[in-house]
């Protein structure tokens, strides 16, 4: 047995209560160069099954960074700029300096959003994503976390909030639809935002398999919700990888946009990596390897990005939060066997 895969077996090996791997790939120049695939766990309602290179698993927090693709593609179409105003009323106060799509993007538009997923006894995270009937949230993501109120000035306090991708998505596809839900209707802004991902985004990097989801109101739920193979979350890393160009040179996101999505903001200590995470404009940065980018979701789910290195890994499955630096450190490893 290698190095490689001897590290590869200290991920997927670990003890249960470290957490399941349910699949991990590692791609060094293009070319795959790890691919592994475990089960998922059996419970009272059945479970056991095989993970396979067609099963599509979902991204939780990792959709944010395909937010951020998307938004970079409709830079390009020049139907956004950024630094300009959100175009949305319900985020601003008169007298008050505005939010600006750039503080969404880096999560300092200094809005109240309780993000707890565990322990808080308020949670607007949860509340955003299950509450109501069958439990599939609230019917307006974006004005829900748009309308909790500002507890600061705009670009002058960091808070991780799923929220503030939510609010990103619904003035997306306000654009891409012509119009808000009440003048275009859900339907009609479901397919626009699912269209555009689909021709510009998807289609293009030769992913077929992601499913995205939305809000009653038709706003993709940017913010957690992308099904995808193990195989497609690698081909969208690897398109960060390449610094925004497909595998044949042609560039469909913004020149210099994975340098945009890796500028430094706020060091969160208390992130899943060894020292901590750092947090770009929704992307994650690991400060254990320099230039990295770091697509990150709930209970261990990753795309892993080192342009200059040439790697893209992504690892997928159930790590409860007190093991995730467990995790991450065996990530490490594997990265700098890579490298």
């Amino acid at each position: 047995m290698n190095a490689l895969s001897t590290l590869v077996e200290a991920v997927v090996e670990r003890p249960e209560t470290e957490g399941r791997t349910l699949a991990l790939l590692a791609m060094k120049d293009g070319a795959t160069v790890v691919e592994w695939y475990g089960s998922s766990p059996t419970t009272f309602f059945g479970g056991g099954e095989r993970v396979t290179e067609t099963t599509t698993l979902i991204s939780w927090s990792m959709a944010k960074s395909i937010t951020h693709a998307l938004l970079g593609i409709a830079m390009v179409d020049g139907l956004l700029d950024v630094n300009d105003p959100a175009p949305f009323a319900a985020l601003q106060v008169k007298g008050q300096p505005p939010i600006r799509w750039i503080d969404l993007l880096e999560m300092r538009s200094g809005l109240t959003f309780v993000e707890d997923y565990e322990d808080a006894s308020v949670s607007h995270c949860l509340e955003m994503l299950f509450s109501g009937e069958e439990h599939r949230g609230v019917a307006d993501m974006g004005l829900y976390a748009a309308s909790l109120g500002r507890e600061f000035q705009p670009g002058e306090h960091w808070s991780y909030a799923s929220g503030t991708t939510n609010i990103l998505c619904r003035m997306l596809g306000d654009i891409l639809a012509g119009g808000d839900v009440a003048s275009v209707g859900a339907e009609k802004r479901k397919n626009a935002i699912e269209q555009f991902a689909k021709e510009r985004l998807f289609g293009p990097i030769g992913a077929s398999s992601p499913i995205m989801k939305f809000d009653a109101t038709g706003t993709f739920v940017g913010s957690s919700f992308v099904y995808a193979t193990a195989r497609d979350f690698a081909t969208f890393g690897e398109l960060y990888r390449r610094g925004g160009t497909l595998a044949d040179g042609t560039q469909i996101l913004p020149s210099g946009w994975h340098d945009h999505a890796r500028h430094w903001v706020a060091h969160d200590p208390e992130g899943s990596g060894p020292h901590g995470f750092d947090y770009g404009r929704h992307w994650w940065l690991w400060p254990d390897f320099e230039g990295s980018l770091v697509a990150q979701g709930f209970h261990g789910q990753y795309i892993f990005v080192l342009p200059e290195a040439g790697i893209t890994m992504v690892h997928l499955g159930i790590t409860d939060t007190e093991a995730a630096v467990l995790l991450v450190k065996g990530l490490g490893e594997l990265v700098r066997e890579l490298r």
